[in-house]
């Protein structure tokens, strides 16, 4: 099996591989790092501190039909399955201070460090361990709106932007960083249908920038990503009062226009993703907070399809 181990952000490889592949062209996005409760942090204003970890297993890559994309080696073709290992660190402040229409300002930064550990046998070459595309994202969050019960229903709007500042080579087919500027906005939501039960959404639009010095073997003076959109979604019940819930997770990907290669729109190169599985949330504490989801894909197109597991812990500061 060939393995790709990569310590990075969100989702899990951004191959730049305009022509030696179907697409693959869309960098790291959050697929599946969030889930349930996302509506709003879990322990009010102040400082957060995150962590996440995610397992990628048996990702098996896909053409534009949804068929087993043979990887190249130096026999020739061969069907081969990638595994991922993925971490991300993340800061976030929550004001308490209103700025626009009722929302309070807070700001979101997330930087991922990159290693890759290929196969021999794969006809790929990967840059070295090094830092990931820094993510910052400006956001404001609304307070909860109240019920008899207990909240309702609680969101927030985050401008998210990934800037280009990931370990790069034109020479390398892999890398840590994507070598384009990425505007990624979303809408998350909380919605307590009773006070037990919650339905979360994520739900993201994704602008990229040009890539000047796409990988030089394929000759090519730059290439763009088209725009995308997708959503995680996650419902959950509270078993145990005020520590565990449990549920179910999943996202969606969409790839809306085509990618551009030496400013000509190329067919054919969207991509595509649905995952879905189990998830909970534990409360260690209201400051303290353990999240577990698996997602088992299908339906993908012009990316990898397989198992996902994500990990991630939550820190109130106060």
């Amino acid at each position: 099996m060939g393995r790709l181990i990569q310590t990075i952000g969100i989702s899990i490889l951004g191959l730049s591989l305009p022509l030696a592949a179907p697409a693959y062209d869309l960098p790291p996005l959050n697929l599946g790092f969030t889930s349930f409760l996302d509506g709003a942090p879990p322990a009010g204003p102040g400082w957060y501190f995150q962590q996440y970890v995610q397992f990628y297993q048996d990702g098996t890559l896909q053409d534009k039909s949804g068929d087993d994309w043979p990887l190249p080696t130096p026999r020739g073709l061969k069907s081969r399955d990638i595994d991922v290992t993925s971490g991300l660190s993340q800061l976030v402040y929550q004001s308490d201070r209103e700025l626009l229409l009722g929302g309070k300002w807070g700001i979101n930064v997330m930087l991922p460090v990159a290693g890759f550990d290929l196969d021999d046998n794969l006809a790929l070459s990967a840059n070295g361990t090094g830092f990931g595309d820094l993510l910052v994202g400006p956001f404001l969050q609304w307070d909860p709106i109240m019920g008899e019960q207990g909240p309702r229903f609680m969101h927030r709007v985050e401008l998210q932007m990934i800037f280009p500042t990931g370990k790069y080579d034109e020479d390398y087919a892999l890398n840590p960083g994507s070598n384009f500027f990425s505007f990624d906005p979303y809408w998350a939501g909380t919605l307590f249908l009773t006070p037990k039960w919650t339905a979360s959404w994520r739900l993201h639009y994704l602008w990229n920038g040009k890539n000047d010095d796409p990988y030089k073997p394929l000759g090519l003076d730059d290439v763009q990503a088209g725009q995308a959109v997708h959503l995680n979604f996650a419902s959950a019940y509270e078993v145990l009062p005020k520590r565990l819930r449990l549920g179910i997770n999943g996202y969606y990907l969409k790839q809306t226009t085509d990618s551009e290669i030496n400013g000509d729109k190329v067919a054919g190169r969207r991509e595509q993703v649905f995952g879905i599985g189990p998830g909970l949330v534990y409360h260690l504490s209201k400051d303290t907070h353990l999240f577990f989801n698996a997602y088992f894909e299908s339906h993908a197109e012009n990316r990898p399809e397989g198992t996902r597991l994500n990990f991630r812990v939550v820190h109130h500061f106060d």
